[in-house]
C-alpha cells in the first residue's frame, strides 16, 4: 500500500510518462508529414517532363539535386542555428528538406513500378515501427549498436562511390544488405537516445525543438532503409 511519501514520486513518474508519450507522438507526426512531403514532391516531379528536364537535364544539376539536402541540413541544423531558431522555424526547415529530398526521389518513380514502391514502403514502415519500438522499450544501452550503424553507413557510402565506376551488381547487393542492418541499428539507437534526452521538466519550446531534431534523424534512417530495401526487393521497370 503506497505511503504519502511515495505519492509525489508516483505523480512525477506519471507526469513524465504522459509527457514522454506526447513527445514521441510529436516526433512521429513530424516524421509522417516529412515523408508525405517527400512522396508528393517526388510524384509531382516524376509526372512532369519539364521538371524532370530541369532537375536532371545536365550533370551539374544532378549533382546539385543529390547533394543539396545534406548541404541544407548542415546549414539549417548546425548547433548554432538550432540554438537561435524557434520550433516553428525548425519545423519549416525540416519540411523544406523533406521536399528537397523528394526531388531526388523522383528518379525512383521512373526506375521502379508503382506497385513495387508501395510494397517496399509498407515493408519499410513495418520494419521501422518494430525497430523503433524495440529502441523505446529496451533497457539495454544501445550506444554500441548505434556506433556499429554509423560505421556501417560510412562504409556503404564509400562502397557506393567505388561502385559508380565498377558497376558491380554484387557490390550493390551486399552494400544494400549491410545498409538494412545499419539502418535498423540506427533507428533503435536514435529512438533510445531521444527518449533519454527528453526532459519533462524542460519548457515546451525546448522539447518541441528536440522533437523536430529527433524526427529529422529518424527520417534520414527511414529513407535510407527504404532505398536499401528497394534495391533488394524492388521491381525495376
Amino acid at each position: 500500500m503506497p505511503t504519502d511519501r511515495n505519492l509525489p514520486r508516483a505523480r512525477t513518474t506519471t507526469v513524465r510518462d504522459a509527457g514522454l508519450q506526447a513527445f514521441f507522438q510529436r516526433i512521429y507526426q513530424n516524421l509522417a508529414l516529412g515523408l508525405t512531403f517527400t512522396g508528393v514532391v517526388a510524384w509531382m516531379v516524376a509526372s512532369s517532363p519539364a521538371l524532370l528536364h530541369f532537375f536532371f537535364g545536365n550533370f551539374i544539376m544532378i549533382l546539385v539535386v543529390l547533394f543539396a539536402p545534406m548541404f541544407v541540413i548542415s546549414i539549417a541544423f548546425s548547433p548554432r542555428r538550432i540554438a537561435t531558431m524557434t520550433s516553428g522555424q525548425m519545423a519549416a526547415a525540416f519540411y523544406g528538406i523533406s521536399a528537397i529530398f523528394g526531388i531526388s526521389f523522383a528518379i525512383i518513380f521512373l526506375a521502379y513500378s508503382g506497385e513495387s514502391i508501395a510494397r517496399v514502403f509498407f515493408i519499410t514502415a513495418g520494419t521501422f515501427a518494430g525497430t523503433s519500438a524495440i529502441g523505446y522499450s529496451s533497457k539495454r544501452d544501445l550506444s554500441g549498436v548505434g556506433a556499429f550503424g554509423m560505421m556501417g553507413m560510412w562504409g556503404i557510402f564509400l562502397a557506393f562511390l567505388v561502385n559508380m565506376f565498377m558497376h558491380s551488381p554484387m557490390v550493390m547487393y551486399v552494400s544494400s544488405m549491410i545498409g538494412v542492418i545499419a539502418c535498423v541499428c540506427l533507428i533503435a539507437w536514435n529512438t533510445q537516445m531521444f527518449k533519454e534526452m527528453y526532459n519533462h521538466a524542460a519548457d515546451r519550446e525546448s522539447n518541441q525543438k528536440l522533437a523536430i531534431l529527433a524526427a529529422l534523424n529518424l527520417y534520414m534512417s527511414f529513407i535510407n532503409l527504404f532505398q536499401f530495401l528497394l534495391n533488394l526487393m524492388g521491381n525495376r521497370r
